[in-house]
């Protein structure tokens, strides 16, 4: 058996746009369906989405059929943890809540098999090596996996600079609704501030030759990271889709408010 290339990884290291859809359901048959949307990639969130390990393992068996790239949320940036997502076959991972340099290059660390890095060497058990019937999987793993951190903090937006510049980072993805919090309008990621940092953001990463990531349901505001040079950018999650769409079903057949959500539908 061969080892699956990471098409979004070169993707990105080519500057292709990469348009992604947010998973939160936790439930193989939504990820499915979406998975034959014809987005690029699907990002599995299991620091806000009711996600553990199995629920996460089912829904990449239900995608795997389908082109559409796996990414993993990790709750927070722990080694073991992240040895797990790698373990059950997500390639790249978005790592939340990055604030320094130094916290980029351990998950980087955690991220590589030694003596590079500190993950677990357990491909016997593991479905990412096929259960070992991969037999270059431990040689050539580490160049197919791709870590994507998150700045969404002050104190990561002061560090912005070094963390993009470290090695072994493939990306860095914006969160604009902690972000927004953080500046002080929370639930307003379109505050002409929080737009002000996104924007000086992207401009930060890019001189770091990096690609830079976002999330907006706001398609007015999607549109504008794209011309910012955003290039892998999620627009939109599964939950609010459903919400939206059986409310406006309802609405429409019964009158009445049944708006749900914020404005963008980011979180």
């Amino acid at each position: 058996m061969e080892l699956k290339q990471n098409l979004f990884k070169r993707a990105l290291a080519a500057r292709q746009v990469q348009f992604g859809l947010w998973q939160a359901l936790a439930n193989p048959v939504t990820a499915e369906i979406c998975a034959a949307a014809g987005f690029d990639w699907l990002l599995f969130d299991g620091e806000h989405g009711p996600n553990d390990i199995p629920a996460l393992l089912a829904q990449l068996q239900a995608v795997s059929a389908y082109q559409t790239h796996a990414v993993g949320r990790v709750t927070i940036g722990d080694t073991a943890l992240i040895k797990q997502y790698l373990d059950i076959g997500f390639q790249t991972l978005l790592v939340p809540l990055v604030e320094s340099a130094e916290q980029a290059a351990a998950l980087v660390r955690a991220c590589r098999y030694p003596p590079a890095g500190v993950r677990g060497v357990g491909s016997g058990v593991a479905r990412a090596s096929a259960f070992n019937r991969i037999p270059d999987y431990l040689a050539r793993a580490d160049g197919e996996t791709c870590l994507l951190v998150q700045v969404e903090t002050v104190e990561g937006l002061a560090a912005l600079d070094a963390i993009a510049a470290t090695e072994g980072v493939d990306g860095v993805f914006i969160g604009p609704a902690d972000l927004a919090a953080a500046l002080g309008h929370r639930g307003q990621p379109g505050h002409a501030e929080v737009q002000q940092a996104i924007a000086d953001a992207f401009r930060r990463i890019a001189a770091a030759g990096k690609p830079s990531g976002c999330l907006s349901a706001d398609e007015t505001l999607a549109r504008r990271y794209l011309e910012l040079g955003c290039t892998f950018l999620a627009v939109g999650t599964d939950i609010a889709l459903l919400a939206r769409g059986s409310s406006d079903l309802a609405q429409r057949f019964k009158g009445g408010d049944q708006g749900v959500g914020t404005a963008d539908g980011s979180y």
